[in-house]
């Protein structure tokens, strides 16, 4: 390697454990409390911990605990993906591709396929980014996340689950292990865009999923939420409003496009300003609500 070119890394001191069970792991995580971090698919932890951006005290490695990496649907429960199961893996999966078609496109705009293959999507909504890919369409699809810990179980709706930018409401010694999703109705259809510089290899500029449920040309409900444009990934309920009961049509879409900025707070950063976001949030929330309404079965608007 010639002069210069090796990168430094920072190195840092922690207590690395692999539990075999869900008990031994919450069991760690609360007591280290804040202070330890979960290792799953290891995509971003590994790179925080080369750059020095997260310094952990206890590495709690929960991939020797079996059953997490579950996929699998049931047509009166819905979807259950363990913590384990990995971004391929739900790719992958024809299932889940027939029943969320926009999860499954999320997913394809997530890195590389290598990345994938290590990478899970409960560590994709548990880093709380804004600008994460999955999480528009698990907004859509009414998705919450299953949390174990030492005061026992509950489940966290995901619009009540991200507080802030790369928050959220897990506590100590608290282990998510699980995302569930209801089925969809009949006649439901899904799409997801990111919009970025170079799509798969890099952040959302904006994302936008839309899932349209219709029965004989009406929309029966409408979901849309929107990343990287808000401190959380949001539902842009009033958008919702505007398009449910209705009859699709492009003054209507025009009208719902308007309403998404309601949603919408964005910031200017090195990748988009905050004028640039705002402007596309109508534009693709119109696109996205079309797309999903077609693959729902319905004319175009």
């Amino acid at each position: 390697m010639r002069e210069g070119t090796a990168r430094p890394v920072n190195m840092v001191n922690f207590e690395y454990f692999a539990p075999a069970t869900v008990e031994e792991a919450c069991t760690l995580l609360a007591r280290y409390g804040q202070e330890a971090k979960v290792l799953a698919g290891g995509t971003d932890v590994l790179i925080f911990l080369r750059d020095g951006k997260l310094r952990p005290r206890a590495l709690v490695d929960i991939t020797r605990i079996p059953g997490l990496d579950g996929v699998s649907y049931d047509g009166s429960t819905g979807l259950r993906l363990g913590a384990l199961a990995t971004l391929r893996a739900i790719e992958k999966n024809p299932v889940v591709a027939a029943h969320y078609p926009h999860l499954v496109s999320a997913i394809r705009e997530v890195g590389s396929i290598q990345i994938r293959n290590l990478a899970t999507v409960m560590g994709n909504v548990c880093n709380s980014s804004p600008a994460a890919d999955t999480v528009p369409p698990l907004l859509t699809m009414e998705a919450a996340v299953r949390l174990v810990g030492p005061q026992g179980e509950r489940t966290v709706p995901l619009t009540q689950f991200f507080t802030g930018p790369g928050q959220n409401v897990i506590a100590p010694g608290e282990l998510a292990v699980e995302l569930i999703a209801p089925p969809p109705p009949p006649h439901t259809g899904g799409a997801y865009y990111k919009l970025a510089a170079r799509r798969a290899m890099d952040i959302a500029f904006v994302g936008v999923a839309a899932q349209v449920s219709r029965d004989n040309g009406t929309l029966t409900d409408v979901r849309i939420a929107l990343g990287a444009v808000a401190p959380t990934p949001v539902r842009a309920t009033a958008a919702e409003e505007v398009l449910r009961g209705r009859t699709l049509t492009e003054e209507l879409l025009e009208q719902a496009g308007q309403a998404a900025l309601a949603a919408a707070s964005p910031i200017s950063d090195h990748r988009a300003s905050a004028e640039y976001r705002r402007a596309m949030v109508p534009v693709l929330t119109k696109r996205l609500v079309r797309q999903a309404y077609q693959l729902a079965g319905g004319e175009s608007a």
